[in-house]
C-alpha cells in the first residue's frame, strides 16, 4: 500500500514492573533519518529501537520520545563512599589550617562532592526492558504505519489523477505534431507568393524546405518516451513499495521530454498543452516530496 512520510503514532504499555510511553512522529525526508530521545540510563536500547523502526519503514524523518518508569522505585538505594568523603573532609582541613581560616562544614556541604553519594538500582535485566519496550514500540508504529497509509491513499489517488490528465495532453501534442509541418508547407508558400508576386512556385524546394523543418520538429520520439513514462508511474503508483524516489526520478524525466518538446515546438497551441503539462507534473513531483 501507498504510504505517505507524514504520521503519528503513540503508545503507552505497563507490563513487568515497567511503565514505558513511546511518541512517534514523522514528515518527510529524502532518506531515514531516525532521532531517538531515551533516559540516559537505557540509552543501550537506542540501536535495538532504530533495527525495529527499519522493519517496518524505509523512510521519511522519525523524532521518537520514549520514557521509561519502573513502578517499584523503593528498591533504589543510596551508596554512600566513607573513604572518599573523609579524603574530602582532611583535604578542606588541612587547606583552611594552611590558610589560616575557619573550617565551617555542613553535611550539606559533603553532600554535594562529587561522587560521594550516588543513586543505585536493584540490578536490571535488559532482555525484559526491551520485551516491554517492544511492544510499545510496535504499538506506536502501527499507529504511525495507519495513518501514513490513509494520507498515501489520498495523495496517490490525487498523482494518478493528473498522470492520466498528463496522458491526455501528450495524445494531444500527439495529434498536433503533424498538423505543424502542414501548416508550415502552407505559410512558406504564400510567403514566396507575396515575395516573388507571382503564383508560380517551385514545389520541390518547398517540399525540401518542409522534410527539412518536419524532420527538425519531430516529438515523435519524445512521444515515445513520455507515454513509457507514464505508463511506469501509474505502474508505480499501484505497486505500493517504497516508490517514492522511483518516482520522483521517472518524473524529472518526464520534465526533461517535455522541455524538449517544448524547444522543438513552434506553434502556440502546442506551446501551451506544453505549459500546462509542466504544471501537472510540478504539482505531481510536490506530491511526491512526501510519499515513502
Amino acid at each position: 500500500m501507498l504510504k505517505s512520510m507524514t504520521g503519528f503514532g503513540r503508545s503507552q504499555v505497563n507490563i513487568n514492573g515497567y511503565e514505558i510511553s513511546c511518541e512517534l512522529k514523522g514528515v518527510n525526508h529524502r532518506y531515514f533519518d531516525v532521532h531517538i530521545r531515551i533516559p540516559r540510563r537505557y540509552a543501550f536500547l537506542e540501536e535495538k529501537v532504530k533495527e525495529e523502526l527499519k522493519k517496518n519503514l524505509s523512510r521519511g524523518r522519525l523524532e521518537i520520545s520514549i520514557n521509561i518508569e519502573k513502578i517499584n522505585e523503593s528498591e533504589r538505594n543510596i551508596k554512600v563512599d566513607k573513604d572518599l568523603a573523609m579524603a574530602y573532609y582532611k583535604s578542606l582541613k588541612d587547606l583552611a589550617e594552611n590558610l589560616n581560616i575557619s573550617l565551617n562544614i555542613t553535611m550539606v556541604d559533603i553532600f554535594r562532592l562529587p561522587d560521594v553519594f550516588s543513586l543505585t538500582d536493584q540490578d536490571e535485566d535488559p532482555e525484559v526492558i526491551w520485551s516491554v519496550l517492544k511492544i510499545a514500540l510496535e504499538e506506536a508504529i502501527t499507529s504511525l504505519v495507519e495513518m501514513r497509509s490513509k494520507e498515501g491513499k489520498n495523495l496517490g489517488q490525487d498523482i494518478l489523477a493528473r498522470n492520466a490528465y498528463i496522458l491526455k495532453q501528450v495524445e494531444i501534442l500527439e495529434m498536433r505534431s503533424p498538423l505543424v509541418a502542414d501548416e508550415y508547407q502552407e505559410r512558406l508558400r504564400t510567403r514566396i507568393n507575396e515575395m516573388l508576386g507571382s503564383n508560380i512556385v517551385d514545389e520541390s524546394r518547398v517540399l525540401q524546405e518542409t522534410a527539412i523543418f518536419a524532420d527538425k520538429a519531430s516529438i515523435t520520439e519524445e512521444i515515445v518516451r513520455l507515454k513509457s513514462h507514464i505508463k511506469h508511474l501509474d505502474e508505480l503508483m499501484h505497486d505500493g513499495d517504497s516508490i517514492g524516489r522511483k518516482c520522483d526520478f521517472l518524473v524529472q524525466e518526464m520534465f526533461r521530454e517535455i522541455n524538449t518538446v517544448a524547444s522543438k515546438a513552434n506553434d502556440i497551441n502546442m506551446s501551451q498543452v506544453v505549459v500546462e503539462v509542466k504544471a501537472e507534473l510540478e504539482k505531481i513531483r510536490e506530491q511526491l516530496q512526501n510519499i515513502e
